[in-house]
């Protein structure tokens, strides 16, 4: 007689996956659409992000970031604004607790906290460009 042990468990695992995926906290969508539109005005940057100590293109710190938010959201936490979400998941390493930073062409590294919250200043100011 044939074992559905193997089945039973494959059945199980895509019923789990799928709970856990129900019970993911989505943003809400306005806040969505901002940090959508901070991830956009990141790539576009030409900046520097640095992440534990290394230096990284401005692709690859939105792919972070948005990787963050899937934490997040995973853990079924909603955000309530995108200041929450810069301030849990794009100022710091949550690995090492270091400051990310933030440096465009030859000035200074900001924090990317003052960064971010400076872009999305400007985001929020109809007609406003950054800067």
């Amino acid at each position: 007689m044939p074992s559905f042990q193997p089945l039973r468990l494959l059945i199980a695992a895509v019923l789990g996956s799928m709970c856990l995926a129900a019970s993911a906290a989505p943003t809400p969508p306005a806040i969505r659409a901002e940090i959508d539109g901070l991830m956009a005005r990141m790539s576009d940057s030409g900046c520097q992000f640095e992440r534990n100590g290394s230096w990284h293109n401005a692709a690859d710190a939105r792919t972070h970031l948005l990787r963050k938010l899937d934490y997040i959201e995973g853990r079924r936490e909603t955000l309530q604004s995108t200041e929450q979400f810069i301030d849990l998941a794009a100022s710091k390493s949550s690995f090492s607790g270091r400051p990310y930073r933030v440096k465009c062409g030859s000035g200074e590294a900001l924090p990317s906290r003052d960064w971010l919250r400076r872009e999305l200043k400007l985001l929020r100011a109809p007609g406003r460009q950054a800067g």
